[in-house]
C-alpha cells in the first residue's frame, strides 16, 4: 500500500515556483527543486510526473497567486489609464519591497530562457503575453482609437515584459518608473 501524501501539492508548486522564479528552468535541477520544496525526487515525479511537470504547476500556481492579483485593476469593467500606470507601480513597488534587482517576472524569464526550444513552454507563455494585451487593451477602450487598441495594447504587453526583464538588473527603481512615465505620457497625452 502507497504511504499517504504528507505535503500539499499547492505548497510544493508555490516552492517550485519561487526556485523557477529566480533561478529559470535550466538552473534548477531536481536536486535544487527537492531542496526547494522539501520533496523527494520520488514524490516529485509522483506528483508531478517529471520537471516539466512540476514546472506547468509552478507556472499556473503563479497565475493564481501573481498575475491574476497583480492585473486585476487592468481587467476590470471600467478600467482606464490610471490602472495601467498602478498596475506598473504595484509591480515596481513590490520588487522595491522584495529588493532590487529582483527576479523579474516568471513568464518574461520563461519566454527568453526556455521558450524558444520548448513548444509547451511556448504555449503558457504565449497565452501569459495575450492574457497581458486584451487587459491593457481592455484599459486602453475610452483612450485609444478601436483600430489602434490591439496594435497599443500589444506595445504595452511587450514593455512590461521587458520591464520585468530589467528589473532583474536593475540597482535601484528610479529608471523602471522614468521608462513608465514616459511609456504612459504617449496615452496621457492622447487622452487629453
Amino acid at each position: 500500500m502507497p504511504r499517504p501524501k504528507t505535503y500539499s501539492e499547492e505548497d510544493v508548486a508555490e516552492r517550485a515556483m519561487h526556485r523557477f522564479w529566480r533561478h529559470g528552468y535550466q538552473g534548477s535541477a531536481i536536486s535544487d527543486l527537492v531542496e526547494a520544496t522539501g520533496v523527494n525526487r520520488h514524490g516529485l515525479y509522483s506528483s508531478f510526473g517529471d520537471k516539466q511537470g512540476l514546472f506547468r504547476a509552478a507556472a499556473a500556481h503563479y497565475t493564481d497567486q501573481v498575475v491574476t492579483p497583480a492585473f486585476a485593476k487592468v481587467e476590470a469593467p471600467g478600467a482606464g489609464l490610471a490602472e495601467i500606470r498602478a498596475y506598473f507601480e504595484d509591480q515596481i513597488r513590490l520588487a522595491e519591497d522584495a529588493g532590487l534587482p529582483g527576479p523579474g517576472c516568471l513568464m518574461a524569464n520563461a519566454m527568453t530562457e526556455t521558450g524558444p526550444h520548448d513548444p509547451e513552454v511556448a504555449t503558457l507563455v504565449l497565452a501569459h503575453m495575450e492574457r497581458l494585451a486584451a487587459g491593457f487593451r481592455n484599459a486602453l477602450s475610452e483612450t485609444v482609437p478601436a483600430k489602434d487598441r490591439w496594435r497599443e495594447a500589444r506595445l504595452l504587453m511587450i514593455s512590461a515584459q521587458g520591464l520585468w526583464s530589467v528589473s532583474r538588473m536593475a540597482e535601484d527603481a528610479t529608471p523602471l518608473r522614468d521608462y513608465v512615465d514616459c511609456l504612459m505620457s504617449r496615452y496621457e497625452g492622447w487622452a487629453s
